[in-house]
């Protein structure tokens, strides 16, 4: 499912014009993502919970040449889903 679905499937459900859905949606996600740039976490009930987790540097290898590469640290973005999700997937 991409935006426009989802765009359209809640246009569609509530008689909204869909540009004016398509604003709504688009600003939900630049409030998430600023959110998360700021290192708040994000808590959706039954939905689930984003947030940012360092992760810590390592070594890596080049599995072509065997040569051992350093990799920094760096920030990842991790989701949880919540109860209620997982009980309907399930």
């Amino acid at each position: 499912m991409t935006k426009k679905d989802i765009v359209l499937k809640v246009s569609d459900e509530t008689n909204i014009k869909q540009i004016d859905v398509k604003k709504i949606v688009q600003k939900t996600f630049d409030c998430i993502i600023d959110a998360l740039i700021r290192g708040e976490k994000i808590e959706l009930r039954n939905f689930g919970v984003f947030k940012v987790k360092q992760r810590r540097s390592r070594t890596g290898r080049n599995p072509r040449t065997n040569q051992v590469i350093p990799v920094p640290p760096r920030k990842v973005v991790i989701f949880k889903a919540g109860l209620e999700m997982k009980q309907k997937i399930k």
